[in-house]
């Protein structure tokens, strides 16, 4: 037997030096130090040695194990280094190489655009105030002068959740929170951002969502001069200092009197182009003063107080700043579309 195991731990380490990879050393440790393996076999056979010669050859088989397990080790610690080495070498960094640049996000137009008008409005001396997308069908048209069943309702097709709440059409409501909030007191200077809600059709200048910013200004001796020299100086502010603004009669159930207010095209300068469809004019917000009956039902004197009030939707700025034909760009999350205001003001 001490010839047989001498055989055996010979034939196994030439095996072992042969092996070149680590499932070739895991086939060799099956093959000599397995369950299975010649070596198991030997052991089972000391059963039949003399009492004498079972210590010797226990200490031998001992011995050769030893020696398989550790020049096994010793291979198993030659390719796990070999493997670290080529992994290094493969995954080396060449400092010399210049960094790679990390992307980084950058404002939606949208938001660039609400906080420049933001920033124009705050240097006048307004304040930003907000309020609850889910509108009271008061605060949205009760408080507005727009009762039930006026007819003025049918401009604003709305999303209604119950008979008393609705997804708010305006920003209007904000403006009433702010005046009872005030219990009378002046001046009143704020703007409401905020997204608001209609039935339209989604097309390229039409959206179910959209935002708006909308303006109050409450004082004695308010007059429309003063609303004129706001917008102005917003037209001018937003679109260039050339800039100049008209206004055209319309109509607000809370606005008397009421205007529509244009500004006078940037590409053409007034000349008329396919932008201003040859008119000279672009139309950007609507205003008007404060109907008597909304400051009245606000808990205001209308006999001593005044004010001016001006509603403009964000997406249609951000139209006419950056020349964007199509509404619905705002709203895909197009990373090549995003991309392009990255840089702009």
């Amino acid at each position: 037997m001490r010839e047989q195991l001498q055989e055996l731990k010979d034939k196994a380490l030439a095996e072992l030096a042969k092996c070149s990879d680590q499932n070739e050393l895991n086939e060799w440790k099956v093959q000599y130090l397995g369950k299975k393996s010649e070596f198991t076999s030997i052991m089972r056979g000391m059963g039949q040695l003399t009492p004498e010669e079972r210590p010797v050859i226990g200490q031998l088989v001992n011995e050769v194990r030893g020696a398989l397990e550790r020049a096994y080790e010793a291979k198993e610690r030659q390719f796990k280094r070999e493997a670290l080495e080529q992994k290094l070498q493969s995954e080396s960094i060449d400092v010399t190489l210049p960094g790679r640049t990390v992307p980084v996000g950058t404002l939606h137009p949208l938001t660039r655009v609400i906080q420049q008008i933001e920033d124009i409005f705050l240097g006048l001396g307004f304040e930003i105030a907000e309020g609850p997308e889910v509108e009271t069908d008061y605060y949205n048209f009760e408080a507005l002068n727009m009762p039930k069943n006026h007819s003025a309702r049918d401009m604003q097709d709305t999303f209604y959740i119950t008979d008393e709440l609705l997804m708010r059409t305006h920003t209007s409501g904000i403006q009433v929170r702010t005046l009872e909030a005030k219990k009378g007191a002046v001046p009143v200077r704020i703007i409401a951002p905020g997204r608001v809600y209609r039935r339209d059709d989604d097309d390229a200048t039409h959206s179910h969502a959209f935002t708006q910013i909308e303006g109050l200004v409450v004082d004695r001796n308010i007059r429309m001069s003063d609303l004129k020299g706001i917008l102005l100086t917003f037209a001018r502010r937003m679109f260039g200092p050339e800039q100049q603004i008209r206004l055209r009669p319309s109509y607000f159930p809370f606005t008397e009197p009421s205007t529509e207010v244009d500004v006078s095209c940037y590409v053409c300068h007034g000349d008329g182009c396919r932008l201003c469809k040859h008119t000279g004019w672009i139309e950007i917000l609507g205003a008007g003063m404060v109907h008597p009956r909304v400051l009245e039902m606000a808990g205001y004197d209308s006999e001593e107080y005044t004010g001016f009030a001006f509603g403009m939707g964000i997406e249609r700025i951000a139209m006419l700043k950056y020349g964007v034909d199509d509404i619905r760009h705002f709203y895909v999350n197009d990373t090549r579309f995003l991309k392009q205001f990255a840089n702009r003001g």
